[in-house]
This record gives C-alpha cells, sequence and structure tokens, in this order.
C-alpha cells in the first residue's frame, strides 16, 4: 500500500518544527517513507492525493481515560478526591466489561475527529477497549489498571497484565496498533513494595509502567511525610529506571525534577483537567528546560470534560507564559511539539508524533478555509504556526489516516458511524446515573 499525499504546507514535527512549503508525505506499507519538498520527491507509483491546507503529523495523547465519556459530566463542580470518591467510583463501580468497550469506541472517534490517532489509557477490561480501538482505527497504549483497594487485591491485576504480554508481545494488531503495559494507580492507592514489584515486571518486558503522581496537593500527604516526596518514593522503591510516565505531576520539587531527568521519566502534562479540579499548575518550563521527556494528556472525559489535544496545547502555552509572565516562555511551535513529538518521547516510542521515514504514517490534515487562516499559508511560518495552535485547533481537522489508512474523511471517522457510537453511550450512561 503506497500513499502521497501533497499539501501547500507540511508540519513535520522535527525538533526544529520546520515549516515545509510545497511538500508530500510518502507512506509505504504504513511507514513514512519520504517528507519534504514535492519537487525533490522521488517518484511514485502509487495513490496521490492533492490536498488544501496543511499537513502534520496524528497527536498523541500521553495520559486518558476515554471510557469515561460514559460519565461526562457527573461530579463537574468537586475537588479531586471527593470527585473520585462520590461520583466516579460509585459510578464504574456498576460498569460492566462490554461497557468499556460502548465508551471508548466513543472516545476513539471524539479523538480521531480532533486529530488525535494514538492515547495511552489507564483503565479496565483491557480487552474490550484493545477491540474498540481497533474497530476505530486508532492506536493505544493499553494501561491495565492496578489498584489495592478492599476487595481489589493489586497482585490478579497485576499478574493478568503479565500473562497478556506474555502470550501476545507488547505489541500486537494490525500495524502495531495495541501496545500493552501496567498502570500502578498511585502511590496512595499502592504500598511502595507493591508498586517495586510491578516495576520490576514491566521492566523485564520493556514495557511502559504509567503512574499518576502528585496531581494535587492532598492525595499523596502521607507519602510525602514519609519519603519527601513521591518521585523519592518512586526512586527508593525501585520504579524508576525503566519506560515510566508519570501522570499529572504537578507539585514536583526541583529536586523531583532532578531525579525524572536522571532517570528520564516522562511527563504527561494534563493542564486542562488540572485546572478544571482546581489541582494546580504545573511548572511545564521548568520540566522542559531540565531535560525531562514531556507530552499533553486530556485525562478521562470525566474530568477535563473533552479529548481535544489542541486546546491542551494551547492552555499548557497560556498557563507557562501567565505564571513565569513571559510572553515567551512558551511559543506556539514549542505548543504544537508537545501535542506530538513530546508525546511519543514522554512514552518512550520513537515510530509515533512526527513525520520522518520509519515512523508509521499517522498524518492529520487541517483544511485552512476558515476565518482563522485568513492571511493565508503565504504567510510567514511563525504566523502560520500561530493561526494553527491560536485560533484554529481542532475545528478544521477534515482527514485523518493511521498507517496510511484514512480513518477520518471530511470531518467523519470512516469505520464507525459516530451517531450509532453516540446512542450506544447515552444508553450505558443512563442505567450508571
Amino acid at each position: 500500500m503506497s500513499l502521497r499525499l501533497h499539501a501547500p504546507v507540511v508540519l513535520p514535527c522535527d525538533p526544529a518544527c520546520t515549516v515545509l512549503r510545497d511538500a508530500v508525505v510518502d507512506v509505504v506499507d504504513g511507514r513514512v517513507a519520504y517528507v519534504g519538498p514535492e519537487a525533490d520527491a522521488p517518484e511514485f507509483s502509487g495513490e496521490v492525493r492533492r490536498l488544501s491546507g496543511i499537513l502534520l503529523p496524528g497527536l498523541v495523547n500521553t495520559h486518558a481515560h476515554s471510557p469515561m465519556v460514559l460519565l461526562r459530566g457527573m461530579g463537574g463542580d468537586l475537588p479531586l478526591l471527593r470527585w473520585l470518591h462520590e461520583a466516579m467510583w460509585p459510578a464504574e463501580a456498576k460498569m460492566k466489561p462490554d461497557d468499556i468497550r460502548v465508551g471508548m469506541l466513543l472516545g476513539a472517534v471524539e479523538m480521531l475527529r480532533n486529530g488525535v490517532t494514538t492515547s495511552a489509557e489507564m483503565y479496565f477490561h483491557g480487552e474490550q477497549l484493545t477491540d474498540a480501538v481497533l474497530a476505530a482505527g486508532s492506536r493505544v497504549l493499553f494501561g491495565a489498571a492496578i489498584m489495592d483497594l478492599p476487595g481489589m487485591p493489586w497482585r490478579p491485576m497485576a499478574d493478568e497484565i503479565t500473562r497478556w504480554i506474555d502470550a501476545d508481545g507488547l505489541r500486537f494488531g494490525p500495524d502495531e496498533r495495541i501496545e500493552l503495559s501496567y498502570g500502578p494507580h498511585s502511590a496512595y492507592t499502592l504500598t511502595p513494595e507493591a508498586l517495586g514489584e510491578i516495576a520490576v515486571e514491566a521492566r523485564e518486558r520493556g514495557a511502559l509502567l504509567q503512574v499518576h503522581v502528585a496531581e494535587s496537593v492532598e492525595e499523596d500527604v502521607a507519602q510525602r511525610a514519609s519519603h519527601g516526596s513521591v518521585p523519592r518514593l518512586l526512586e527508593q522503591a525501585g520504579v524508576l529506571g525503566g519506560r515510566v510516565l508519570s501522570a499529572h505531576s504537578v507539585h514536583l520539587s526541583p529536586e523531583d525534577v532532578q531525579i525524572y531527568a536522571k532517570y528520564q521519566v516522562g511527563i504527561a502534562h494534563c493542564p486542562g483537567s488540572n485546572t478544571k479540579l482546581a489541582s494546580g499548575i504545573a511548572p511545564l518550563r521548568s520540566y522542559i528546560d531540565a531535560g525531562v521527556p514531556v507530552g499533553l494528556g486530556t485525562d478521562g472525559p470525566a474530568s477535563n470534560d473533552d479529548l481535544d489535544l489542541f486546546e491542551e496545547a494551547r492552555l499548557a502555552a497560556l498557563l507557562a507564559r501567565v505564571t513565569s509572565q513571559d510572553a515567551t516562555a512558551m511559543r506556539a511551535a514549542d505548543a504544537l511539539l508537545l501535542a506530538t513529538r513530546g508525546g511519543a518521547a514522554a512514552l518512550g516510542r520513537d515510530d509515533l508524533g512526527a513525520l520522518e521515514p520509519g515512523r508509521w504514517g499517522d498524518v492529520v490534515h487541517v483544511d485552512v478555509d476558515d476565518p482563522a487562516f485568513a492571511t493565508g499559508l503565504d504567510a510567514p511560518d511563525e504566523q502560520v504556526l500561530a493561526n494553527l495552535v491560536w485560533a484554529s485547533g481542532t475545528r478544521r481537522v477534515k482527514d485523518v489516516w493511521v498507517a496510511g489508512k484514512q480513518v477520518v474523511a471530511d470531518g467523519e471517522t470512516t469505520n464507525v458511524d459516530r451517531r450509532e457510537a453516540q446512542a450506544g453511550v447515552r444508553a450505558v450512561a443512563a442505567r450508571l446515573r
């Protein structure tokens, strides 16, 4: 399968955030084969699509609980811990495995329509969740949620994901669209010993470990009192050293940041959820300056409440500017890279998040027939990037390809009927209320 996409502007999301003019993206057997000016492109015998607008890599959502579209709007005015205990966990206890598929299917549809081709999900019932992702045509890093709560011992949960990885491998499915990982929930739902044991299993398999860290001030007071901070607890427990993704990570000290830099712990920065739940504002610039890999996450659609990574990019940049009182603290290009290349790096994936030869051909087409682009694509590079990030966002996402296969056409998903997916969520949500 060979596909050439041509557009007036291509954003490969290389480290310099280059703006290519009159350029093409060649996808052969699912992976990018060439990106560059059409004038320099090699001969091509496959399908050629000439598009208006902008091409960029599929966005990477580094932290989500997408099946929670079933719970969207519940407890929306509660702080984090009350929201969990009073609204989320009681409703989730009523969920059936098939409900997870219903929720994830609509979540995947919503993300694809927003240009998000990959999400890192921490949730339950992985077989149903990954089946929904395969049906929609997107990618997922599924982190099996592991907690130690009354009636929910942690070890069987950890053993289950270990058996699955050992049976099917770390990545599988068409175009390796499924990756399995471990999702120990947090240091306040698991002991240090349990976290350490789970980390050993993950490292032995090269698997990602996803964990919530320091989301709010109140959640891990006991852990900070006994260990100084959650990152120090993770270091002392032997959790760090492999592929580790630290979700939220709002309240980190300079010493904590150095620990993360030492072990190259990835951070999933979730500014929308953190501001809505009044959890705090992460010092994003300090993480980046220290060399910590940082990507963006939406968190769950019951705490955000959308799955819009362009919105997260804008909010991350705006908060970085206002908290530092420095309008240069985060440029439009920096925000775009967080949503693409940065997200892939935070997940420990070098095959996503950029349009470079060898990476998967996950491509987003943004139409520019919109007031946001009234100044035209012949404007200077910085202005084109600014109009994409600050003014347009997801509303002009028109087409999306995953591994060269079209999964969104003219704004609607091609594999799943969006309205049917919405009706499925509506029926389940009525039972969970």
